[in-house]
């Protein structure tokens, strides 16, 4: 299979879908690799990096969208991107389609096969190819919260994890999944007061023991979250529904009882976000405020950090976009946890949260490859 590795163009986007070590991997297993002139750039792989692992580099995106079976990225296509994709390519990348219908306009109309990062299933029923990258945002999460806390940035002048004799800060994490787990312990490393909502009580037993009651866990309830985040000076949010939109479990009107300079980290803003006041932003300009309360809402924050960022991807992606360059779409047939990534399939929608999210309709792959 012919596999296509474009340069992210996202805001401040430095991650590349293929290492050079990966290109290696894909040109063994007898398939050929184009990748765009100082695409891996970010993460310092020169072009000749790439061709000692066996690639073609070409000057532009367009002959790399041009000339592949395949197209591998990190980011959802932007609006140049998708306007190049054409039926029989497929598409490996996040999407993060329920809070973008243009996007899901664009891929419908291109007739391509779009296979999501983040709805790719494990025998454990968990996210593999979602994870890594989540484990990046937790732990930068409590990053960009110090950062935001800061006087000059608006913040409360606040340091996360005090000194001898002044308190830490509070930091109420809601959503006890990947993201959340690594929020908190970089935020415990810290020396912060940490709680952890979430609404599985199973969940909460296991947190309880990961961080020998170094953390308080708490059951998530409106009254729960209202409590939390009054008294907190950074809320981080964890929340993830796969493929769907997040819930949005702060409102506008519980701004007015937080405190003044406190900070929201809003990493579920791929999926909409779960506050009511989140928008995206860009490491470019990450921050806003609202009713006095900082919002860090980046939309891609592993790509602060594109080295770490690519490589975990790599690792974790690298198996099933073998399966694809190896068998095509016979492998998301043929493969349960692929079937489970495909959002789109030429001009369906094929994932149900998303097309229920969208308000499109929905086909099952089985109805779609008839």
């Amino acid at each position: 299979m012919k596999v296509g590795v474009p340069k992210e163009i996202k805001t401040h986007e430095y991650r590349v879908g293929l290492t050079p070590g990966a290109v290696r991997e894909y040109v063994a297993a007898g398939h050929s690799v184009m990748v765009e002139m100082n695409a891996g750039a970010g993460i310092g792989a020169t072009d000749d990096n790439y061709r000692k692992a066996g690639a073609m580099i070409v000057d532009s995106a367009r002959e790399v969208f041009a000339s592949s079976d395949m197209i591998v990225k990190v980011k959802e296509p932007q609006p140049s991107e998708w306007t190049q994709l054409r039926e029989m390519q497929i598409l490996f990348t996040y999407l993060h389609l329920a809070p973008d219908p243009e996007q899901a306009k664009g891929l419908l109309k291109s007739g391509c096969t779009a296979i999501a990062y983040e709805t790719v299933t494990d025998a454990q029923g968990g996210l593999p190819l979602l994870a890594p990258m989540s484990e990046v945002a937790g732990r930068l999460a409590i990053e960009a919260a110090g950062a935001a806390l800061k006087r000059y940035s608006g913040g409360r002048g606040l340091l996360i994890g005090g000194v001898p004799g002044v308190q830490p800060a509070r930091i109420v994490v809601i959503g006890g999944g990947v993201v959340g787990t690594h929020a908190a312990r970089m935020a415990v490393g810290l020396g912060a007061e940490v709680t952890i909502l979430d609404r599985s009580i199973p969940r909460l037993r296991e947190l309880d023991e990961l961080f020998e009651g170094r953390v308080r866990t708490r059951f998530s309830t409106i009254e729960a979250v209202e409590e939390e985040v009054f008294v907190a000076d950074v809320v981080i949010g964890a929340v993830l529904v796969p493929g769907a939109s997040a819930p949005k479990l702060v409102s506008r009107d519980m701004l007015s009882s937080m405190r003044k300079g406190s900070v929201i980290v809003d990493v579920a803003i791929d999926q909409g976000g779960c506050f009511e006041t989140s928008r995206p932003t860009t490491h470019a300009d990450p921050t806003y405020e609202v009713d006095g309360v900082i919002h860090y809402c980046v939309a891609n924050m592993p790509g602060a950090v594109p080295l770490t960022s690519s490589q975990a991807l790599n690792n974790a992606t690298l198996p099933f976009g073998l399966a694809l360059a190896n068998r095509g779409f016979s492998a998301v047939l043929e493969n349960l946890h692929l079937r489970a990534g495909l959002n789109v399939y030429r001009g369906r929608l094929t994932y149900r949260a998303v097309a229920e999210s969208l308000g499109l309709p929905f086909s099952p792959i089985d109805q779609a490859a008839a």
